[in-house]
């Protein structure tokens, strides 16, 4: 369910700043170059990169890294009156938690067709059988936000196709 509320488009633009530097953080790890943002009354309250690689732990996404954040800041599990910035659209397990969470919003860059539980091949963000309902913001810095990902799939490509040639030189 994608709405849209009067929040000036300018907030969103430099927060997703910071959610694309949170990317950087994760790729510069070898990571998926995911990052999230999670912002109250114009404060950062939680933030997180991709780590499921480094943690060897499937739930280390960026969105719950930031959730965790966000919900030890405040002291409590309701974040209400918050805003999600994340470079990804978010997948099934992430939506669930933004739900449970109860976010106001979310502010995500690219549209995730293998794994979007935002619009793409899920939509949870305005399902009729949940309790809570999220307001949608999609494709804000949409070009930066999935040029990082192509280019960290390009590059992983890359390094994997020379390590295979390497490895028939040495055979």
């Amino acid at each position: 369910m994608v709405r849209r509320k009067t929040e000036a488009v300018h907030d969103d633009i430099y927060w997703m700043g910071k959610a694309l530097r949170e990317a950087k953080k994760a790729s510069d790890r070898g990571e998926v170059p995911i990052g999230a943002v999670i912002v109250k009354d114009g404060v950062v309250m939680g933030r997180g990169y991709n780590l499921r690689e480094g943690k060897r732990d499937p739930s280390a996404h960026a969105e719950m890294i930031a959730i965790r954040q966000a919900a030890k800041r405040l002291d409590q599990w309701r974040l209400t009156g918050a805003v999600l910035y994340v470079t990804l659209e978010p997948c099934l397990m992430c939506m669930g938690a933004i739900i449970l969470a109860r976010f106001d919003r979310v502010v995500f860059g690219c549209y995730d067709p293998k794994g979007g539980a935002a619009g793409s091949l899920y939509d949870l963000s305005g399902d009729k059988r949940l309790n809570h309902k999220v307001e949608l913001t999609p494709r804000v810095r949409e070009e930066e936000c999935a040029a990082i990902l192509s280019g960290f799939f390009t590059d992983l490509r890359t390094r994997k196709k020379m390590a295979r040639e390497m490895a028939k030189r040495n055979i």
